[in-house]
């Protein structure tokens, strides 16, 4: 018996041919096990994809998305304000995937559909900055100028080493700059090079070990980088590590907040789930619990909720 009554299933048809067919066969006969109702809509822009959400978001049990960050990115900014939103199923169909990686999802199509519609339905908290929202970050300075500086021709040559490419140079281009966060009433003045709000752990497919991160905590990960150099980089190794004490740190400063302002001395450009999206200065705030998202591995939670 189908596990869902009607369903919706977005992929971007621009894709290269070969590897669409293969993801297609991998992913329909799945899919159509686990849905009664299967409506199939091939998107060729961005206009499509938002039309698509907004034509089916209210009436469907489930949204499956075959696409990568942005692709989602685009799909929960439709969606989330919504009263009644669908169940939330995401196949890794990008280059990063980050999010899907942050939910535990296996990074192979065909067992990530598998054990996505075997999965448990679980709660998710979610970002907001402004009228945009975000799953995964909000971010400015180095993670920002990263995605300027991203080829997109050597993107779609090399995937995601593109990215690690551009990190590299960027990481020498990078000054620091002035800010001022405001987190739950607490006012924080300094220098950095880049100043992250997660909600989500993963970018460019790397895990940023922020300690008691979780998806439904109802907290946001503010994390702080003053200067990108070796020192960093050792902190950033050890910071969740048993017996770690954070607080030492010289060059990372991690807090936690639902109500989180940005300021910046001059205006920044402003990077969320790897799209450039806005600019300082910013009001952030968490939404707990604001979608639901099939997950295929519910141990990455604590306190798995229904």
């Amino acid at each position: 018996m189908p596990r869902y009554q009607r369903g919706v299933f977005i992929y971007n048809g621009t894709a290269q041919s070969e590897s669409l067919n293969q993801s297609l066969t991998v992913t329909l006969p799945v899919l159509a096990q686990a849905i009664k109702e299967l409506t199939v809509v091939q998107t060729h822009s961005l206009e499509e994809l938002r039309k698509v959400c907004y034509d089916y978001g209210s009436n469907v049990d489930v949204f499956v998305i075959l696409g990568g960050d942005g692709t989602l990115h685009e799909c929960i900014n439709q969606l989330a304000s919504l009263q009644s939103r669908p169940v939330i199923a995401l196949l890794p169909g990008g280059t990063c995937n980050d999010f899907s990686r942050v939910l535990g999802t296996p990074q192979n199509l065909q067992v990530a559909a598998t054990q996505l519609l075997q999965g448990e339905e679980v709660k998710v908290d979610i970002g907001k900055a402004g009228n945009r929202y975000f799953t995964n970050f909000w971010g400015i300075g180095l993670v920002t100028e990263a995605s300027f500086n991203i080829d997109a021709e050597q993107k779609n040559r090399i995937g995601v080493l593109s990215y690690f490419i551009s990190a590299i140079k960027t990481m020498n281009q990078t000054e620091p700059f002035s800010f001022t966060l405001r987190i739950d009433g607490k006012t924080v003045s300094e220098q950095a090079v880049m100043v992250l709000v997660m909600n989500g752990r993963f970018i460019g497919t790397r895990e940023v070990p922020l300690p008691e991160s979780q998806l439904q905590d109802g907290q946001l990960d503010v994390l702080i980088v003053k200067n990108s150099n070796l020192t960093t980089f050792k902190e950033l190794l050890t910071m969740n590590r048993p017996g770690a004490d954070p607080s030492k740190f010289q060059e990372l400063s991690h807090m936690q907040g639902q109500q989180i302002s940005v300021e910046v001395e001059e205006e920044k450009e402003v990077d969320m789930d790897g799209e450039i999206m806005g600019s300082t200065p910013a009001r952030i705030e968490v939404l707990p619990n604001h979608f639901t998202f099939l997950c295929a591995d519910p141990t990455v939670f604590h306190n798995v909720q229904g």
